[in-house]
């Protein structure tokens, strides 16, 4: 369950339903199925696009795993090496659980239960991210996203800059019915705007779908528009197609979109629960290769050669221990 929940949603203020007459919604044009692999030091993630999904229907977005959910032994929780990026936003939002980050531009803390880091490679910087000790020792809950947010060519060369957003600043909003939970992290929804300060315009928004309950949510035309099922099952777009935890719709266009709780939930998962994505498409070249996100295969290789030359910063004195010595695997997806 979402460590962020409120004890009475009709106190919240609510998002008003669209008028159908005048806001089209947007049908669905695919629901692909995210494929399952470790990151890191060996954590499980699901690949949300890694399932069949055109990088022009998702764009500006690259990538996304979904971290666990998964309950750990004493012993058991990991993390991630030392390893560098450049020229793209790291989104890492955790909706249960404890992860502690660290970077070479001098940000870093806790993430924890609702809480996000929001981390603008640009030009280049190193991090990690790693469980805290006492998770280590005693295991628990870890649950959690990581999203990369592409950046357009004029502000891949930004300065490196780091967001710490707890999880009581997101803003919360209710469904018209007040059947729906909705966090808004970044963007806006209705005219009330999330916490997290962008690059590049997009929306991000979890929701928590009570079951039989129906999401409409007013969404700007020009953005894309996605949905991802960490869990439960529903039904998205006005055709209620159907979709499961560990699915992504990729909508049309249109003015609104929707997803549906189906009335009975599975005993482990409530409501459901869904990430919802938009944004501003960049349309320019995308050469992705591991943990570097450019226009040009020569910038790929300028960014290899400025990381080995230790020109993307440097691992403070103190920091953050790992259990695997070694530099990071530079064809990995590393988060």
């Amino acid at each position: 369950m979402p460590a962020v929940t409120v004890a009475n949603l009709l106190a919240l203020p609510r998002i008003p339903e669209p008028d159908a007459a005048v806001a089209r919604e947007r049908r669905v044009k695919s629901v692909t199925t995210a494929p399952s692999g470790f990151e890191g030091e060996g954590f499980p993630v699901r690949r949300a696009f890694g399932g069949g999904v055109r990088l022009a229907d998702i764009d500006p977005f690259v990538h996304m795993d979904q971290m666990g959910e998964v309950d750990y032994a004493p012993g058991e929780p990991k993390g991630t090496p030392w390893h560098p990026h450049r020229g793209f936003e790291t989104v890492t939002y955790m909706i249960d659980g404890t992860f502690r980050h660290q970077d070479s531009n001098g940000g870093g803390g806790l993430i924890t239960n609702g809480d996000t880091q929001w981390m603008t490679a640009g030009a280049g910087i190193l991090h990690i991210e790693a469980p805290p000790e006492q998770l280590v020792v005693a295991g628990g809950l870890f649950h959690g996203v990581q999203l990369w947010v592409n950046l357009p060519r004029d502000k891949k060369w930004s300065p490196p800059r780091y967001q710490d957003i707890r999880g009581r600043e997101a803003t919360l909003l209710s469904s018209h019915d007040g059947g729906t939970l909705v966090r808004v992290i970044a963007g806006e929804v209705a005219g009330r705007a999330g916490p997290g300060v962008t690059h590049t315009p997009i929306t991000m928004v979890h929701a928590t779908v009570s079951p039989g309950a129906r999401l409409v949510l007013p969404w700007r035309a020009d953005f894309n528009a996605l949905v991802y099922l960490l869990s439960g099952r529903g039904g998205v777009g006005p055709e209620h197609r159907p979709i499961q935890g560990g699915q992504l719709a990729v909508y049309g266009p249109g003015h609104a979109l929707a997803v549906a709780a189906e009335p009975r939930q599975d005993s482990s998962t409530p409501a459901l629960e869904a990430l919802i994505l938009g944004g501003l498409p960049i349309r320019e070249p995308v050469v992705h290769y591991g943990p570097f996100v450019m226009n040009t295969r020569e910038e790929i290789v300028q960014a290899i050669e400025d990381y080995q030359a230790g020109r993307l910063g440097s691992i403070p004195a103190t920091s953050l221990p790992h259990r695997h010595e070694g530099d990071a695997d530079l064809t990995a997806g590393t988060d």
